[in-house]
């Protein structure tokens, strides 16, 4: 557990501190985030130029109003869009950690869910010379198992869900991830589970033998009473 201390004393900005006119995964949202001195989650991926982009979905649709994927496009494509009507861009990883500066720990979210390998190669060099706190966590397992092996010194956490409300992996995977059957392959420091998903038997076991759980995603105070039976921190929307 002592390796991810660092996530477990506040609870984690979703996306950074985002609103209405705050749109996520924004540099704004981790200025916020920054301000109010909450841990960060964020999202990263590769365009089709190479470089590492701060973004959830795998489409710009709902963020952008443009139905392409981001691993289509270019970077110059891609900065000249704003996010929600804002004045706010796709920020690269580059930039959301100059804004971080290491005043707040990040857990990033890796969105490799085809070959691993490039993404992976590609944050931890910009991640080299960053002198702040943060984890990686990840859907897939064999990013995890990847980090493992090339970043043993970095905290990994394993995502997983019952995936009733999500389409984040393919159907064959959902079963192995909604009971951690990765987890002797993988090896994670913490596991990141869907609240809606607990409680669960699996997470209970390998919470009682001392693997932090993370729960994701909060979006009512209510949820927050009922999630920390279960949880040692939480991931927040909105609430912070």
């Amino acid at each position: 557990m002592k390796r991810i201390n660092f996530l477990l004393h506040s609870p984690i900005a979703h996306r950074g501190l985002h609103s209405r006119d705050v749109p996520e995964n924004s540099l704004e949202a981790f200025r916020k985030a920054v301000e109010g001195k909450f841990p960060i989650e964020l999202d990263v991926r590769l365009t089709k130029t190479g470089e590492v982009v701060v973004f959830h979905d795998e489409n710009l649709h709902r963020m952008c109003g443009i139905r392409k994927e981001v691993a289509k496009c270019s970077f110059t494509e891609i900065r000249e869009l704003y996010l929600k009507h804002t004045h706010e861009r796709i920020p690269l990883l580059s930039e959301a950690l100059a804004v971080i500066n290491g005043k707040v720990p990040i857990l990033i979210e890796l969105k490799s869910a085809q070959r691993t390998g490039k993404l992976e190669t590609a944050v931890l060099e910009i991640l080299e010379e960053y002198k702040g706190k943060y984890a990686f966590q990840s859907f897939n397992p064999l990013s995890l198992r990847w980090l493992k092996k090339h970043a043993p010194n970095i905290p990994r956490g394993q995502l997983a869900s019952d995936f009733k409300n999500s389409r984040e992996v393919s159907l064959v995977m959902r079963p192995a991830l909604k009971n951690i059957w990765c987890f002797s392959l993988t090896k994670p420091d913490f596991i990141s589970y869907d609240i809606r998903a607990l409680p669960n038997k699996r997470v209970e076991k390998l919470h009682k033998q001392n693997i932090p759980i993370l729960g994701w995603t909060v979006t009512k105070i209510n949820e927050s009473q009922e999630a920390l039976k279960y949880c040692d921190n939480l991931i927040c929307e909105k609430i912070l």
